[in-house]
């Protein structure tokens, strides 16, 4: 389970690329019950989504013809320039080198040798995120992939994740999910998939998609329909694990949103 208490290799941060923050503030407002909460001038624009008083997310405004407009997922390092390194030993990019971020902590943007794209944090005074794993925060991650071998190979020598697998219900395969060394299972945070043609959800290509938790899945797809999102997969459930949905919000970042058994009205 995702938690914030924050150890290497574990998700401490996430945040989205939008061309329009104002519009970002209705959509998530109404799907996730999210505020927006400017971090001040200095930062470019830069903010933060939160739920009752907690940050939950970042949130920053970009031109839509220069990057992906999607939501970027940050794994914790203690040291952001020998991950850096890392990444590019094991055949990842670099897409920019560690930098500062005032007092606040060092990041890296960078995409594993498939091109999905993440980022690491070294944290300052900032930690990460103040919630996770309870309706309106991030829940789990998936990584679709071409190849589920290799790209456990790369996260697990760049970070040292370790996996754990599980047959997926009605004998789809297996289902491999990653947790910092020395976790186990208890601290599982993502799965990796293998992204096929057929797949649906991974059809746009390697990458990572966010799941945030929802105390109602059919309300928060009404609320992402009436909001101008997009429904990528209708409401689903999964055996023993809950019912989710992935959309896509009025400006094409993808995010899936889970209401977990634990979560069930």
């Amino acid at each position: 389970m995702l938690t914030t208490r924050y150890v290497p290799g574990s998700p401490n941060w996430a945040d989205l690329a939008t061309p329009d923050i104002e519009g970002a503030k209705t959509f998530y407002g109404g799907v996730l019950g999210w505020d927006h909460v400017p971090a001040g001038p200095e930062f470019g624009g830069y903010g933060m989504f939160q739920l009752n008083g907690k940050t939950v997310a970042g949130v920053m405004q970009l031109p839509a013809e220069t990057v992906p407009l999607s939501w970027t997922l940050y794994f914790q390092t203690a040291d952001a320039t020998a991950t850096s390194t890392a990444v590019k030993d094991n055949g990842g990019t670099v897409v920019n080198e560690p930098m500062d971020v005032e007092d606040l902590g060092r990041m890296t943007l960078c995409a594993d040798p498939a091109g999905a794209g993440f980022a690491t944090w070294q944290p300052g005074t900032n930690t990460g995120l103040e919630a996770t794993d309870t309706p309106g925060t991030l829940c789990w991650a998936e990584l679709y992939t071409p190849d589920v071998d290799a790209a456990v190979g790369f996260y697990g020598s760049v970070f040292g994740w370790e996996t754990t697998t599980m047959p997926m219900p009605g004998g789809g395969g297996d289902y491999v999910m990653v947790h910092p060394a020395g976790k186990g299972p208890d601290g599982m945070f993502a799965g990796v998939v293998e992204n096929r043609p057929d797949a649906g959800l991974g059809a746009t290509g390697p990458n990572w998609l966010l799941y945030f938790g929802t105390a109602d899945c059919d309300a928060a797809v009404a609320a992402s329909d009436r909001l101008g999102g997009t429904t990528v997969q209708e409401p689903t459930d999964i055996e023993g694990v809950g019912r989710f949905a992935v959309l896509t919000d009025p400006y094409g970042a993808r995010l899936a949103v889970m209401q977990g058994v634990s979560q069930d009205t």
